[in-house]
């Protein structure tokens, strides 16, 4: 009988709507969570497969080294190098006093040799015995013939076409007074 006077909680409409917010936020952040696992694993699928392909590399290159010539190598490199000492320890040795008479005997004799060369001169030569000894060509008296294209260039300029072709252009010193500058395309 005491339950007659009981009242339900009434669940209204927003509170359903709020239930539903927070099932479905549930919902987002375990999908969330899946997706960063999911990725993860790629991450990690792809480090193994990077691993797996380095080793295959490091064997096969390996399988082209075999030990025996590793072996081989390094006792021929020990074998050289305790040949350089041998000579190293030749070369390093002093001469006998009958060798390094002979030495400084041969010594004295190349720098007797030196003494007889003749002298460098000290100075640079003098710029009035250069200019006498250039022989250059003279001086043109006559101008130059202009050729036929740059005559057109002319023309097509006067007659106010300014088209610009490609080309190159001198100038020529006919005297000290005048120069004449000729364009080539």
């Amino acid at each position: 009988m005491g339950n007659i006077f009981v009242k339900k909680p009434k669940i209204t409409e927003v509170d359903k709507a709020i239930l539903s917010l927070k099932t479905q936020r549930r919902k987002l952040a375990q999908y969330q969570q899946q997706l960063a696992n999911i990725e993860l694993t790629s991450k990690q699928k792809a480090v193994f497969e990077s691993l797996k392909s380095g080793n295959n590399a490091i064997k096969a290159i390996q399988s082209e080294i075999n030990l025996e010539d590793v072996q081989k190598l390094m006792d021929d490199t020990a074998e050289a190098k305790a040949y350089q000492d041998e000579i190293n320890a030749i070369l390093g040795e002093k001469l006998p006093a009958e060798d390094e008479e002979e030495v400084l005997a041969e010594f004295e004799n190349l720098e007797s040799q030196l003494q007889d060369l003749p002298e460098v001169p000290s100075a640079a030569p003098s710029v009035e015995n250069v200019e006498e000894e250039l022989d250059l060509p003279d001086v043109p008296t006559k101008p130059p013939v202009v050729a036929d294209a740059v005559n057109e260039d002319a023309q097509d300029t006067s007659a106010g076409i300014t088209e610009r072709k490609k080309g190159f252009s001198f100038l020529l010193l006919v005297s000290s007074n005048t120069s004449t500058v000729y364009e080539v395309y």
